[in-house]
Parts: C-alpha cells; sequence; structure tokens
C-alpha cells in the first residue's frame, strides 16, 4: 500500500515551503533599476576567435532539463478524461471477531512509521510468504472484475468478503481511520482512493491496492489495471510503471544500496518522458504494516543496504505530466496537480543472498 496510506512519514513526504520573502529569490520578474551612465568611447578590439564553453551537465540538472520538457509536452500527449469526481461512500464493513486484527484496530489515529526493519527468521518468512501469496490472489481476483459500469464500492466489497474468508483482516480497513477494505485510485488519482459508488468508464484506468494481515503478518501489492478500451497512450504509461517496478526489484540483493533503486526506475521512467512521483515511497512491511526502511523512487542520496531475510515493498507511480499533487478534503484521496493520469505497480520483496524474491505472486 502506497507509503503509509497518504499521512505517515513513511508513504508521504512533505514538500518543502518557501516564505514569501524567498520567492523573489527563486523567481525572475523582479524589478531592475538603471542608472545612466557616462558614455565613454573605447579603442576598437582586434577580432578574436569565438570560444566555445562546454559544461558538464550533472544527472540531476539532466533530470530537471527532461522534467521541464516532459511537462511542457504532457498535454499534447493525451485526450483528457472528465475530472474525478467523489460518489456517495457506503457504510464501512464488518469484520468477524474471530480474525485477528492489528495493533491500530479501534483508533482512528495514524500509527507512527516504526523504526525497525522487518528481518525474518525462517518462520517470519513462511508466514510472509503466506500472507503476501493471499494477498495476490485477491489482487488477481479484484483485476478480473474491473470492466465498465462496475463501482469501485463493488470491488472493495468483493475483497473484503475474500479477505475475511481467508481468516484474515483488511489491512486497509480503520488504518488512521481510512474507511475501506481496499485503495481503488481511478486515472488522475495517485493513490488511497476510497473505493465508492462511482461506475468505472471505458478507457478508465485503475490501481487497486490490497494488503491483509494474516497471522501476525501484512502483505501489500498492487496493480493498475485496464478498464475496457484503453488509449495507447495509458497503455504505455501503465506498461512502463511496471517495467520500472521490476528494475527496482532486479538491483536488490543482500548489500545492495538502496539508492539503486531510484536511479533504476529513474533511468527507465525518462527514457519515455514519464515522471517519478517523489512525494510517495516504498516501506517496510511485515509484523508492522508501515516501517523503515524509506524506499525512495527517484534519484536520491540516502545511505543504507539491504541485508537478507528483510521485507520491503517496490511501489513507484509514474505520471503523463506533473508529479506535484493535491489531496482532496477526506485526507487520504491524492490526484496529480495538473489532472494528468497516473499509474503505479507494487510488490512485497524478500531480500536474498543473491537476489530478491518477490512474495506478492501466485
Amino acid at each position: 500500500m502506497a507509503d503509509s496510506l497518504a499521512r505517515s512519514a513513511s508513504l508521504r513526504l512533505s514538500s518543502p515551503s518557501s516564505s514569501p520573502s524567498s520567492k523573489s529569490s527563486l523567481f525572475a520578474g523582479a524589478p531592475l533599476a538603471f542608472s545612466p551612465a557616462p558614455v565613454s568611447v573605447k579603442p576598437a578590439c582586434p577580432k578574436r576567435r569565438p570560444v566555445v564553453v562546454c559544461k558538464k551537465v550533472s544527472g540531476l540538472e539532466e533530470a530537471m532539463r527532461i522534467r521541464r520538457e516532459r511537462e511542457l509536452q504532457s498535454t499534447k500527449r493525451f485526450k483528457r478524461r472528465p475530472p474525478l469526481r467523489r460518489g456517495r461512500v457506503s457504510p464501512q464493513l464488518p469484520v468477524p471477531d474471530d480474525i485477528l486484527k492489528p495493533p491500530y484496530f479501534g483508533s482512528t489515529l495514524l500509527p507512527e512509521l516504526a523504526s525497525e526493519y522487518q528481518i525474518h527468521d525462517s518462520d517470519g518468512i513462511a508466514h510472509m510468504r503466506a500472507a503476501c501469496e493471499l494477498a495476490a490472489r485477491v489482487l488477481d481476483y479484484a483485476g478480473k472484475m474491473v470492466k465498465p459500469s462496475v463501482t469501485t464500492d463493488e470491488i472493495d466489497k468483493a475483497v473484503h468478503q475474500m479477505i475475511i474468508e481467508a481468516g484474515a483482516y483488511p489491512s486497509p480497513l480503520g488504518y488512521g481511520a481510512f474507511p475501506k477494505s481496499v485503495c481503488t485510485s481511478v486515472n488522475e488519482c495517485m493513490c488511497h482512493g476510497i473505493p465508492d459508488s462511482r461506475q468505472l468508464q471505458d478507457g478508465d484506468i485503475i490501481n487497486i491496492d490490497v494488503t491483509v494481515y494474516l497471522n501476525g503478518y501484512h502483505g501489500d501489492t498492487s496493480k493498475t489495471f485496464l478498464c475496457g478500451n484503453v488509449s495507447d497512450a495509458l497503455k504505455k504509461l501503465v506498461q512502463v510503471t511496471e517495467e520500472c517496478m521490476e528494475r527496482g526489484i532486479a538491483v536488490c540483493k543482500d548489500g545492495a544500496s538502496f539508492k539503486k533503486i531510484g536511479k533504476r526506475i529513474s533511468e527507465h521512467a525518462e527514457k519515455y518522458g514519464f515522471g517519478v512521483v517523489e512525494r510517495f515511497v516504498g516501506h517496510g512491511v511485515g509484523t508492522v504494516f508501515h516501517s523503515q526502511p524509506v524506499i525512495y523512487h527517484h534519484r536520491n542520496e540516502e545511505p543504507g543496504t539491504m541485508v537478507e531475510g528483510q521485507t520491503f515493498t517496490i511501489e513507484p507511480i509514474l505520471t503523463l505530466g506533473s508529479i506535484e499533487c493535491r489531496t482532496w478534503p477526506d485526507n487520504w484521496t491524492t490526484l496529480t496537480a495538473d489532472g494528468s493520469p497516473a499509474a503505479q505497480f507494487e510488490h512485497t520483496i524478500l531480500i536474498t543472498r543473491t537476489g530478491a524474491e518477490i512474495l506478492t505472486q501466485c
């Protein structure tokens, strides 16, 4: 589930704010004053051959250039769909008393990002495999429901029922007062969409984010699905987003630097002109829903290396336009600032000595 579900430090990173006094130094357009000066005549200078000075462009500067070009051109690359509107949200679904609940059950407070890394012994790994395999099966089932006229509320009810029938708890339910059992993010919704009465439309894309709590362990996964006849531009966005996740997973192994994930994802996304959202991140997952390490999907220089037996998520969000976002008053539903489409994929992985095992597969 995309980083601590919306307001937690593991999932949403605060953007630095600028004070009014600092804006004039950041943006062009401040008035300039000129004073008249005496005119002097200088002897003509001998002609010189022009000198071309080459400047080495850093990776960050190149990334910023690509981002500016992409945002200027994004409106030409896809036909805008009607903006997303909130539908009716149905009452929260009940969970049987005999199902094990996570520690945050019954609280409306958003849990803090846990500081402990999720590193497991053989017994813990077995529990993680079971929880993640269930999450993968539920996601596959939910994805088969995606078609025009189906509501996201119907998807939520089906997901909820399948999870509790398996003896598990739907992890998003009640997490920081989140009212539903799954996140459904349509079109320009980056993440944390709340299921409601809105019907899916032909040509939509929808990310379904499933997390289950089984025998004390969380399994977390998501995928973006195509609804009906989807445009080529959106198909490419979805395809490249999945490829970015796969490339991020491919660099993982015992002793590898976490920053390699963001580098590999950014390199692939930029080849196609897509933006990588920086505000939402991956996270450790296991006996707690969201913990260290924070997994950045963009280029970064954050320290830290992976350890054998460790579990965490990789869950990049790519956009066709701006990577900035805005959040609805429900404090969860987060959209791209310019209304451009977004796609996301997520797996929970286990670090091994030679690579990474994808746990959320069925």
